[in-house]
């Protein structure tokens, strides 16, 4: 019954906000598909890369709250990942039709991809990339390859995922725009590293005082300490 409620709630607070399906290529000309959460009379986009084994669909309930902040969302299937609270991954399927590798590693083009076509499309004032695990990682080496591409970077239980030393440390290196870390309490070796490379004075991190939880499912309302994570990002985006 608890999980029946918790879906109705979920879909209406979803309804609320106008949300479109979007199909874009990505650099290889793989068709991506995304989830445009619009906020009313903004001009503020985050963009929302999903954790692996996953979907757009981890953002369901998080997309409509950044709405309610000020933010346009563009929640994107990687195709590295699978499927979450029902919702396909639509790249993935299309990559496996394609015969495209989906590693980790592939995905980094989306990402490219999908930051391109929100530049081009909406032209926003503001552009901030969030990612969660794996991606959490190619949005922190994005933000050091494009240093001037986006506004800020939001990164949930990024690590070296990757079979490479450094390989994500080496590039965040040259971040020059505000960073937000933040992860389950047990992960934060994963990733000090990388933030201690981080060079730019606007970083933070965040570590609950519970266990916590891995990626950006630790806002879901499921989790009895997502307030925490949730007053954390919010301080984060005024930052910005």
């Amino acid at each position: 019954m608890k999980s029946i409620l918790t879906s109705v709630i979920v879909f209406l607070t979803v309804s609320i906000y106008a949300q479109k399906t979007i199909d874009f290529p990505s650099k290889d000309e793989l068709m991506m598909t995304a989830d445009l959460y619009e906020a009313k009379e903004s001009n503020q986009f985050i963009i929302l890369f999903h954790q692996a084994g996953w979907s757009r669909g981890e953002y369901m309930e998080i997309a409509p709250k950044l709405n309610e902040i000020g933010y346009n969302c563009f929640a994107v299937d990687q195709r590295s990942g699978a499927t979450v609270n029902e919702r396909v991954n639509n790249t993935a399927r299309e990559a496996e039709k394609k015969g495209k590798k989906t590693d980790f590693i592939d995905a980094y083009q989306d990402v490219e991809a999908a930051v391109a076509y929100v530049k081009k499309t909406y032209n926003p004032e503001k552009i901030i990339i969030w990612g969660s695990s794996y991606s959490s990682s190619l949005v922190l080496k994005y933000a050091g390859e494009y240093t001037d591409a986006v506004n800020g970077v939001l990164s949930f239980s990024p690590g070296e995922y990757f079979g490479k030393k450094n390989f994500i440390t080496a590039s965040a290196a040259n971040i020059k725009v505000p960073v937000f870390i933040t992860s389950a309490k047990k992960e934060k070796n994963n990733w000090i590293g990388i933030y201690d490379a981080i060079t730019t004075e606007k970083k933070q991190f965040f570590l609950p005082e519970t266990k916590g939880n891995h990626g950006s499912r630790a806002l879901w309302d499921r989790f009895s300490d997502n307030d925490s994570y949730w007053k954390a990002v919010k301080s984060f985006l005024k930052t910005i």
